[in-house]
């Protein structure tokens, strides 16, 4: 007999942690980058806080509003593709069967015995057999929107406190140095972090999110310096 073991399959994660990771990642690249070109305008220590304070609380808006609008749009395509897949359902139910059957077949699945789980699967639940199968829409990835939205702007501030706690704390002359080291420092944690509840490997994932946060600041302190001096 061989013993039940629990299994924690990381694909039920997919959504929540999607959506956290983009809020963090956003929170601290957009807040960062903004601070730092602030700072390389030469503005006071107050207006820069202002900035990164405004910033966080418009991007956590925005996060929570684009997941929101965006996550809704996939949560109503599924709803459409399941509202006409019951119909058919109801109107065909032997053709339905018949293609169930062929998904299974083309799976590798014998005929005879692709059939029989298709009619098993759909004597228990035909819809969820077809949403399943057919449509690649399951429980564990199906879209939540409120669930993305209230993640990607809570982990969207949490992330813009990091440059914001980091310019409180910064000597005014290494503002600019200061901010952009603990950001990218708390990046690459993030993305080895990211990697690790996701099951992948921390390398590259904690390299790319480093790499584009220290470009993304870069090209804002340029842009800040030269502001700075034309005006």
């Amino acid at each position: 007999m061989v013993a039940a073991h629990a299994e924690n399959h990381l694909i039920e994660r997919i959504g929540w942690l999607r959506a956290a990771v983009l809020g963090a990642n956003d929170g601290i690249i957009s807040v960062a980058s903004l601070i730092v070109g602030v700072a390389a305008a030469a503005t006071s220590i107050n207006e820069v806080l202002v900035a990164g304070l405004a910033s966080m609380i418009a991007g956590s808006m925005s996060m929570a509003a684009g997941e929101y609008v965006s996550v809704s749009s996939q949560a109503d395509t599924e709803r459409a593709e399941l509202a006409r897949e019951r119909r058919e359902l109801a109107s065909d139910p032997k053709f339905e069967t018949e293609e169930l059957t062929q998904i299974y077949v083309d799976r590798g699945i014998d005929p005879s015995l692709a059939r029989q789980v298709a009619e098993q699967l759909m004597a228990k639940d035909a819809l969820a057999a077809h949403a399943r199968d057919e449509l690649g829409i399951s429980a564990a990835i199906t879209a939540r929107p409120v669930q993305a939205a209230l993640t990607s702007a809570v982990t969207f501030a949490v992330g813009a406190a990091v440059p914001i706690a980091a310019a409180l704390v910064a000597p005014s002359h290494f503002l600019g140095l200061t901010v952009s080291a603990v950001s990218l420092l708390f990046l690459a944690l993030l993305g080895a972090l990211g990697a690790r509840v996701g099951g992948a490997h921390m390398l590259m994932p904690t390299f790319r999110v480093a790499f584009w946060g220290a470009l993304a600041m870069a090209l804002t302190a340029g842009v800040g310096a030269l502001v700075g001096k034309a005006i």
